[in-house]
């Protein structure tokens, strides 16, 4: 067996280790990195040079992330006992490990890549995700590949005033903050995070505290780049054929500024692709077979040409203060909110900013309606949930409709981060809910329509929210010196630009940010003052909203489900359920009203019909709370005996006994002569023995309906197994 090469360092509470050399030896580069008890190996492969003359630039890098249960000692859930599809929480770490390395390749360079990840153990307190980004690294840093690393991966929690470096999981429960972020020896390329509304300086200062630690394994991996690094491979990279640029700025840059500024998206879009159409034309010329002229560029090669000419416009253009639809750096494109448009949804909200449109729908549910979410950690379920849909006609092109992809899953789980904090906890809104975000129409930052939606779409199905949530896109172009941040951008400052940087939050701080780079850092202070411009922003879209809804609705859809909650003595949950739950199905049966019982004695009524909802509530009551002394039940005669009667009372399941004292005023010789088998009575409990029997009198509440004057109590009657003992007596 070959030695391992082995680098650590205690990084916050734990000890890193990052070992390579005697793993997956066959992949152009591997590392396992632990952390505790969890264990996570990378391995990379290089394969051949992506062919095609489409112009399309972008990297064939393919990220596959899995949690082996057996990791964590446990099985996979379902009926078949092997892992499947990539799970949401896969999905989303593949993208984690995906954004900050993508930038770091070079230019031009187009063989397939494929990063394979698995969790090899996992101690179920410190998350496999941070290791895996640094896995992914360390293994890109000792192969031959060509990678513009290492950087270094590491979370922030916010515990009380005290910022801590990778929080276990149970840490995390507690932490206001959750913060991942990526970068190398200069700065930041990616960040992602979940707060509590927390402000714009203490999320900064949480980044700035994050890069310390950063640099740290960033030098663990050049060391062992250093001590067991493959020399890096020579790989062929795309050449842009000579004086083609120029020739093409020379001609075309022109007409293409002239349209640049057509008004709309789309028509915007036509223009320039017409251009592009004549490029074509003019600049692959063929000959009457339909084939390239000798030396003549490809359909591909001038297609480049044509996005780097319309790179160089918007950048340009953006440093002069300059936006295609005319917009300051600042401003944000015209918003419109229309609620309450699907009649039979339970909260609808149709948000538009410019040419980007969510129709974002709200569904309320019952507890049987919670997302179960089964992995490495313990089995929970989740009562709210986000989710994005992308269809491609929302950007005008024909794609086969197929399955939310990783992009989808994404932004919906960035939205869903947003809006979490707001939603109201059990004991006060005890629905699960479903926030549904369909896009109709995107030229950029349609994840924060989805927030925007989502908050006024809660507010309009009536959900208790703590506050309205808004959501704004920023970008960043920067030219040597020069630099220039720009709000609520459009897609083609998104794609040309070089950062997107989304922040989610309410009026008192921010709840979600998510930052990409497309250059290898930026500066905090460029970051320190994108914050603050998004922040203007967010206020600024919060303004919009509360004129069209200042708080949530007080009454919910007369479609949605009407839900009370009890809560009953653990020891009666059996009495409600019944033999084989025959006591709650009819129940159910009778009223039409779902039940739910959970295992504190929690117990959730569901229904439509607020009049079935309380005959529901008032059968439970029955069944469930002791009588109470002064107080007359209806009650139905079930046994006889020679000393008394006892009685079934109604919709309680308790029984009790009727001394043959109190069946009615004056001397009765036979029980039988006062009551009957199964006859119906009023009974009055005049009090509860020191054992928690009721005492009933038929005759007190007999007395109180005839509105006379109760009467002396009388002394307990003396039960003793010679007659007396309801325990000891059998039913006749």
């Amino acid at each position: 067996m070959e030695k391992a090469q082995c680098v650590e360092a205690q990084v916050g509470g734990g000890k890193f280790k990052i070992e390579s050399g005697w793993l997956a030896k066959q992949a152009n580069g591997s590392a396992l990195v632990s952390l505790g008890g969890t264990v996570v190996l990378a391995a990379v492969v290089c394969g051949n040079k992506k062919e095609g003359n489409s112009g399309d630039d972008m990297l064939p890098l393919t990220v596959d992330y899995r949690e082996k249960t057996s990791a964590a000692g446990k099985f996979p859930g379902g009926f078949i006992k092997r892992e499947g599809r990539p799970t949401t929480k896969e999905i989303l770490t593949a993208r984690l490990i995906d954004r900050p390395i993508r930038p770091l390749f070079p230019d031009g360079f187009s063989n397939e890549l494929l990063v394979s990840v698995m969790v090899l153990s996992a101690d179920q307190e410190n998350d496999s995700d941070i290791l895996a980004m640094n896995a992914t690294s360390a293994a890109l840093m000792v192969s031959d590949i060509p990678f513009g690393g290492p950087i270094g991966s590491v979370r922030v929690g916010l515990l009380g005033d005290k910022f801590v470096v990778n929080p276990t999981n149970s840490e995390l429960k507690e932490s206001r903050l959750d913060l991942v972020i990526s970068g190398n020896r200069e700065g930041v390329i990616m960040v992602e995070a979940g707060a509590f509304e927390v402000s714009e300086d203490k999320m900064l200062e949480a980044i700035v505290f994050a890069h310390t630690h950063i640099k740290q394994i960033v030098d663990l991996q050049s060391e062992l780049k250093k001590n067991c690094g493959k020399p890096t491979a020579e790989f062929e990279l795309y050449k842009e054929p000579s004086g083609l640029y120029e020739q093409a700025k020379k001609k075309y840059l022109g007409e293409m500024k002239k349209v640049f500024f057509t008004a709309g998206k789309k028509a915007r879009s036509e223009a320039l692709h017409k251009i592009l159409d004549k490029m074509v034309e003019e600049m692959c010329p063929k000959n009457e077979k339909g084939e390239l002229v000798n030396s003549s560029p490809t359909e591909g090669d001038v297609t480049r040409i044509f996005y780097k000419l319309e790179t160089e416009i918007v950048r340009s253009y953006a440093i002069e203060g300059r936006r295609a639809d005319s917009r300051g750096a600042k401003d944000i494109r015209p918003i419109s909110i229309q609620l309450g448009l699907l009649p039979r949804t339970h909260g609808s909200a149709l948000f538009t900013r410019g040419d980007t449109q969510a129709i974002v729908t709200v569904t309320l549910g019952t507890k049987s309606d919670e997302q179960i979410v089964d992995g490495l950690e313990e089995e929970h379920s989740k009562r709210f949930m986000l989710h994005y849909n992308f269809p491609s006609f929302s950007v005008g092109e024909v794609k086969r409709p197929m399955g939310p992809g990783r992009r989808e899953i994404g932004h919906g789980a960035l939205a869903e981060r947003s809006l979490e904090p707001m939603i109201p906890n059990e004991e006060e809104f005890p629905y699960t809910m479903r926030i549904v975000s369909d896009i109709l129409e995107s030229n950029g930052s349609s994840s924060m329509a989805t927030v925007c939606g989502g908050s006024l779409a809660l507010m309009d199905a009536g959900v208790k929210t703590k506050s309205s949530v808004a959501g704004i896109a920023m970008g960043l172009i920067k030219e040597g010196g020069k630099y220039c941040i720009l709000s609520d951008i459009l897609g083609s400052e998104d794609k040309h630009g070089d950062m997107d940087f989304k922040v989610a939050g309410t009026e008192k701080g921010v709840t979600a940010l998510q930052m990409d780079l497309k250059t290898t850092s930026i500066s905090f202070d460029i970051m320190r003052e994108a914050l603050q411009q998004a922040k203007e922003g967010r206020l600024f879209v919060l303004k919009k909203m509360s004129e069209a809804i200042t708080s949530p609705r007080t009454d919910l859809s007369e479609y949605a489900p009407r839900l009370e909650r009890l809560m009953i003595a653990q020891d009666k949950i059996g009495l409600l359920i019944g033999p084989g739950g025959k006591t709650v199905r009819e129940i159910q049966a009778r009223t039409g009203v779902t039940i739910e019982i959970e295992d504190d004695g929690t117990v959730i009524l569901a229904s439509k019909d607020a009049q079935k909802l309380a005959e529901a509530k008032s059968m439970v009551n029955a069944l469930t709370e002791d009588l109470k002394v002064g107080n007359i039940y209806k009650a139905k005669v079930v046994s006889i005996k020679d000393f008394g009667a006892f009685v079934a009372v109604d919709g309680s399941g308790q029984e009790g006994l009727v001394h043959i004292s109190e069946l009615a005023d004056g001397f009765i010789e036979k029980v039988e002569d006062a009551v009957k088998m199964r006859q119906e009575v009023e009974v009055k409990v005049v009090a509860i023995d020191e054992q928690g029997r009721p005492r009933l009198s038929i005759k007190a509440a007999a007395r109180e309906r005839s509105g006379l004057p109760p009467l002396a109590p009388s002394a307990p009657p003396q039960r003793n197994n010679a007659g007396g003992n309801r325990f000891n007596d059998r039913r006749r």
